[in-house]
């Protein structure tokens, strides 16, 4: 990033910062806060920013910080704790954030003389006392949960009593003890809670065990029906327990496995909870990119999780073991970080064995499930509202005509060989695969390696069949690609003497070419028209690999 970009006062700044550990801020010319980070040494991290930088997000955002502020503090773990409340309070438009983490439910055990479990939504300011369990992404199981743990464990369920001498009709169906008709000593109400919290915490092994020895222990005390009690909560976990996948027959193993997946602006992530061997949870979330572009780099995704995700846990939910495909390059702050809240060593690493590798897969295959769903809604909103997308679209690449019918064309081979191309169409933003088309070049030879010719070859063809009648022209086509494809595409049409909107769209950057024009066009990274473009050129690569990968089977077969 050149320093001709920044403001003398900022740059002065940099230098003023101090060789301590702290956070510092960037905010932008109105006063809102743009960035915000952590560091060791204040003074080289914010150095950084001010050198020869190839990050896409640091060369978009640097221009425009005004001022810089600096917190410090005494170590790097307490920057780490630092930075997270800060970015959870400001949301900066340049840190990778986790999309509503205050709208998803807890459970609440709430501090009562008699507690209650419910749900509730943790609030930033003035949060309900008590001990929470979650976030829980899933309401429907969430739910579910709440309605077991009712069976399982009778506990108070009104926070008023609804009769003044008499219990109401959860007590009568064994889903409530009458604490508030004084029906159960308060030792006794204490023991069923503790027994309740276990159970969120995933400690359902310890619970058996404890269950066990009441039971017994109420049997040889002759209290038959607190034995029963006791006797039935232990089969329902038990029964609950053989639901669940056992992932390992070491009934210790309290592991966390991360699965990240990333496609264009989405980030898609499935964390599975690991405790006593079973499989007990999975929770999905999505991330939003930063409003700027950046570079590809799923240890952000990775820094976002444990800076929020596990920030908003009880310590007591904290696993020892944290698998990611690829962990944090200062993984060992965020180790201490989750050791001194768990009061036990917390490890975060990479597979060990080929039992985790699978694990971690199944993770990523969530992941990726997840990711698909976003797109569902995504693009489900997009039909609704093309109308409104398309206007956009013709307005910013200034487009002769509405675009109802976009094609996309793209070329896949290994080093020349077998060499195939794709066409795709959307209309009004949706798929139309009945005109989707694949071709085998005639003029490319085996070995040669030439997406230029290739892309001439199957316009070409396109173009003749449209020149000849025997085709519609769509209103927009896009070719996967830079300038180059693009104005050897452009010098095709010309030959047949057809006006038809042309643009490519270059992977690396999103941008959006026009022919007989250098400098491209810039889409908002969250603009639904970008997400359009980039739906289209990854179906019509998905399309032609797939056809690629056929007949390179075939080829080898033979």
């Amino acid at each position: 990033m050149a320093k001709e970009n920044v403001s003398k006062f900022v740059l002065e700044q940099v230098k003023m910062m101090p060789k301590l550990p702290g956070c510092y801020q960037y905010f932008d010319a109105k006063g809102e806060i743009i960035y915000v980070g952590k560091a060791k040494n204040l003074s080289n991290r914010v150095k950084s920013y001010f050198t020869s930088n190839d990050s896409i997000k640091v060369n978009v955002m640097v221009p425009k910080i005004a001022k810089i502020e600096c917190i410090v503090v005494d170590s790097e773990v307490e920057a780490l704790i630092l930075e997270a409340e800060l970015i959870k309070k400001y949301k900066p438009r340049y840190n990778i954030l986790l999309k509503d983490d205050k709208k998803f439910p807890y459970f609440l055990v709430t501090e009562e003389e008699y507690p209650r479990i419910t749900v509730v939504r943790k609030a930033n300011k003035n949060p309900q006392k008590g001990k929470y369990f979650g976030p829980y992404t899933d309401s429907r199981a969430m739910w579910a949960t709440l309605e077991l743990l009712g069976k399982i464990f009778p506990l108070k369920k009104c926070k008023t009593p609804k009769f003044n001498s008499r219990p109401c009709l959860y007590y009568d169906i064994g889903q409530c003890t009458a604490p508030c008709q004084k029906m159960i000593a308060p030792e006794e109400y204490k023991k069923i809670l503790k027994d309740a919290q276990m159970f969120l915490s995933g400690r359902q092994n310890e619970l058996l065990n404890a269950l066990e020895e009441q039971m017994k222990k109420c049997a040889k005390n002759l209290e038959f029906e607190k034995a029963a009690r006791y006797r039935n909560s232990y089969l329902d976990v038990k029964k609950t327990m053989e639901k669940q996948k056992i992932v390992s027959e070491n009934s210790k193993i309290n592991q966390d496995f991360i699965g990240i997946v990333k496609e264009n602006n989405l980030y898609s992530v499935s964390i599975l909870e690991i405790r006593e061997g079973r499989l007990i949870n999975k929770k999905d979330f999505d991330f939003s990119k930063y409003s700027g572009e950046f570079s590809d780099d799923s240890t952000e995704v990775s820094k976002a999780v444990m800076r929020e995700y596990y920030s908003i846990l009880n310590d007591s939910e904290i696993p020892k073991n944290i698998i990611l495909t690829t962990p944090p390059d200062d993984k060992d702050i965020y180790e201490k970080w989750l050791t001194a809240r768990m009061g036990k060593k917390v490890t975060l690493c990479t597979p060990k064995n080929k039992k985790e590798e699978e694990i971690l897969a199944l993770a990523q295959k969530n992941a990726e499930f997840n990711l698909q769903q976003l797109k569902l809604k995504e693009f489900a909103q997009l039909q609704n509202d093309y109308n409104e997308v398309g206007a956009y679209i013709q307005d910013k690449l200034s487009l002769s005509k509405f675009p109802h019918i976009i094609e996309c064309y793209d070329i896949s081979h290994i080093q020349g060989t077998n060499t195939v191309a794709s066409r795709v169409t959307f209309e009004n933003g949706m798929p139309k695969k009945s005109k989707y088309r694949r071709y085998k070049l005639r003029t490319i030879k085996k070995g040669e390696v030439d997406d230029f010719k290739s892309m001439r070859e199957i316009l070409s063809r396109r173009f003749k069949r449209i020149t000849n009648g025997d085709d519609p022209a769509p209103d927009l086509i896009i070719i996967d690609g830079g300038k180059g494809q693009l104005s050897s595409v452009n010098e095709i049409m010309k030959e047949f003497d057809l006006k038809i909107d042309l643009v490519s769209l270059a992977k690396r950057e999103e941008e959006v070419f026009k022919p007989n024009e250098s400098k491209p066009v810039i889409f908002p990274i969250k603009s639904p028209a970008l997400h359009l473009f980039q739906r289209i050129r990854d179906e019509a690569h998905r399309f032609a690999i797939t056809y690629h990968k056929k007949l390179r089977s075939k080829n080898m077969l033979e």
